[in-house]
């Protein structure tokens, strides 16, 4: 049985980790912090876990973080580099769903998140929570940075036509939308209900945080820099991340055979039939990304749509698959939840 710990549950990302981690098998949640909600019991705040979850927040002084065997951050950046130094050294494993530790370059990091990082020598340590191209890392790590929700979708769905060097990586394209739980939940004037609903813009076109994020895995996977445009978008609804990816082919492939013999044996990526379109209700509360490949007019422009739901398979579902690894557990284990529909 492992003993979990998670700083920062009073977030979508962090209900979204309790909601997974109750109906794991082999996980006893022994603390859950927040210095705000001190005292609390979680099925207050959050009803929907009244009967699954029966622990009160505690004030993180009082967690006894250091006698769990897994602590996950489920907080704003910033905060898990300040403390997993002492978790590292009480041999406590970590997992940190923020971005502290996602960017190898401190400097660059530092230049998009504009704080100095409290804890450089982790970041060259962590390992990239990305199961799809990192599990056997994954499996001994101390560390696990957990991939960010545009990152995910993104790179999933490049990564089979970079991996294989059929495409321009000079010129490519992210075109992606997202859900208002995206920005956290906080009460920001953007996020309101009279704001977001029946509204649709772009935003971060100058630069987004996730930039770096994607520009790195995709690099890695190409051996070489990489040329990304990057745009995210807020829609009216409260779930999902839809990625539209443009790529130049450079050379004549099977597209739909590459991608069905990338994800084969990947439980949590499910490539589509020729000409579907993923939808991102066909994910909603699952750890599943759905990815569809085309070649319009049979041009030299291939574009890929990738879907997931940004609090699972973009954040909390993501993590407990990257514990799974970490535990030796199967992958799947408390990830099975059939999509919500509608």
């Amino acid at each position: 049985m492992i003993t979990a710990g998670i700083v920062g549950g009073t977030g979508y990302t962090g209900v979204e980790l309790l909601r997974l981690l109750a109906q794991h098998p082999e996980v006893r949640i022994q603390a859950i912090t927040s210095r705000k909600e001190a005292g609390q019991p979680v099925a207050e705040l959050f009803p929907s876990l009244r009967g699954h979850v029966d622990l009160a927040f505690c004030d993180p002084a009082e967690a006894h973080l250091d006698q769990c065997d897994l602590v996950f951050f489920a907080t704003p950046n910033g905060i898990a580099m300040q403390q997993a130094r002492e978790l590292v050294k009480a041999g406590v494993r970590v997992i940190d769903l923020a971005a502290d530790f996602r960017i190898k370059d401190v400097a660059l990091w530092e230049q998009w998140y504009g704080m100095s990082h409290a804890c450089p020598e982790l970041v060259a340590e962590a390992v990239y929570g990305l199961p799809e191209i990192n599990r056997s890392a994954i499996a001994k790590a101390r560390v696990v940075a957990n991939p960010g929700c545009y990152p995910t979708a993104v790179q999933l769905g490049f990564l089979p036509l970079v991996e294989a060097g059929v495409i321009d990586v000079a010129h490519l394209i992210a075109d992606a939308k997202s859900g208002v739980s995206g920005a956290g939940r906080k009460a920001e004037t953007h996020t309101l209900f009279a704001e977001a609903s029946d509204n649709f813009k772009a935003y971060g076109v100058a630069g987004h945080r996730h930039l770096p994020e994607i520009s790195q895995g995709l690099g890695l996977a190409a051996g070489s820099a990489v040329g990304l445009t990057f745009v995210p978008h807020l829609t009216p609804m409260i779930r999902g991340i839809h990625a539209t990816l443009y790529g130049q082919l450079q050379r004549k492939v099977d597209l739909q055979a590459l991608f069905e013999a990338r994800y084969a044996h990947e439980p949590f990526v499910d490539v589509l039939p020729r000409g579907s379109h993923p939808e991102t209700r066909s994910v909603r509360a699952s750890n599943m990304c759905r990815i569809a490949v085309h070649q319009p007019q049979g041009g030299n422009t291939v574009v890929v749509l990738s879907a997931i739901d940004n609090l699972v398979k973009g954040a909390a579902g993501q993590a407990v698959h990257n514990m799974n690894l970490m535990f030796g557990l199967p992958e799947t284990l408390g990830l099975t939840q059939v999509p919500v529909m509608p």
